[in-house]
């Protein structure tokens, strides 16, 4: 049985908050009920990133929402959060086991069938798949995978697999429909004008 107990995971970039403050964000969609966040905030040198971080797990203290830090398990480490979000091209699942508790997290961003069998067979909790519907913020890695892709994915892994990738309410019916434990979002919270909002309605798309 998967130890994943989230299905919307928000995925951070502070350039698409139009203009507000990361933080505020985040405090507003942890208070509508996001329960997972991965920082993903990849141009901050080191230093910025563990601020950021800190803050980042002080406001959330008591909520119940996990904390994953994109690819640095030094981070993580360091603060000790709920885990770390591992591109294809990072440490091999297996390798960051090693290095973090056991009670720790391993997501892993796939981009095809084989990417996804891969990160569960080298020990990922999760799989981020996508993009499976066209984004401005997943145009480096193709063309859309579709709900088929998705279909093929679920049906390889007994790991959870998240579709990430123009997600909306209603696209996310879609894909839980296609095999998706859960659905990873960018934008759809971060630049929504009511944020809030937009969080009780892609959970309830979701759950």
């Amino acid at each position: 049985m998967s130890r994943i107990d989230f299905r919307l995971y928000v995925v951070t970039d502070r350039h698409q908050t139009a203009g507000r403050p990361l933080l505020a964000i985040l405090d507003d969609a942890t208070r509508a009920g996001v329960r997972a966040v991965q920082l993903r905030e990849r141009d901050l040198t080191t230093r910025e990133l563990l601020t950021l971080a800190e803050n980042v797990q002080r406001m959330l203290a008591g909520r119940g929402t996990r904390l994953f830090i994109n690819d640095r398990i030094d981070v993580v480490r360091t603060l000790s959060v709920s885990g770390v979000h591992l591109r294809e091209s990072s440490l091999p699942p297996s390798v960051a086991r090693r290095l973090l508790s056991p009670d720790q997290f391993i997501g892993v961003s796939a981009h095809s069938v084989a990417g996804a069998c891969a990160a569960e067979a080298e020990g990922a909790d999760f799989v981020v798949l996508g993009p499976i519907f066209e984004t401005p913020s997943k145009i480096a890695y193709g063309k859309p995978l579709g709900l088929c892709l998705l279909e093929e994915a679920a049906a390889a892994v007994r790991i959870p697999i998240f579709a990430i990738g123009g997600i909306s309410p209603a696209r996310a019916r879609e894909v839980r429909r296609a095999g998706a434990f859960g659905v990873a979002v960018i934008s759809s919270i971060l630049s929504a004008a009511d944020v809030a909002s937009a969080t009780r309605d892609l959970l309830a798309a979701v759950e």
